[in-house]
């Protein structure tokens, strides 16, 4: 099953941390990569964009407004969501004072939406 990570924190939450504890944390996402799972970090400009009634619309903001800017994002491969949890407990943003949110992909080949 396919999991979508969403990584939000801050830089400065990041830079409170010693060099030590940042090599610490980093060392999960080499797992992450190791695994085959897919790692990216994300710039802090945004643009969203709504098309409603044919209103094109766009906005140098983020549309779901997070406590925390969106710092990036991986898709990893998992049998549960407990694997997925412990994948990610100890990566930069669950462990600098951000936070991880964790969504399963639909797979419309194999599963039902009902």
């Amino acid at each position: 099953m396919k999991f979508l990570c969403l990584a939000y924190g801050g830089e400065d939450d990041w830079k409170t941390m010693t060099n030590q504890e940042q090599s610490e944390v980093l060392k999960q996402d080499e797992v992450l990569k190791n695994r085959g799972d897919f790692l990216a970090t994300v710039q802090t400009t945004v643009i969203t964009i709504t098309n409603w009634n044919g209103n094109l619309i766009t906005e140098n903001e983020s549309f779901a407004k997070p406590k925390l800017p969106l710092a990036g994002f991986s898709i990893i491969e998992a049998r549960n969501i407990d694997e997925v949890i412990q994948l990610v407990a100890n990566t930069p943003c669950a462990r600098a004072k951000g936070a991880i949110e964790i969504r399963a992909f639909w797979d419309f080949n194999t599963e039902s939406r009902a």
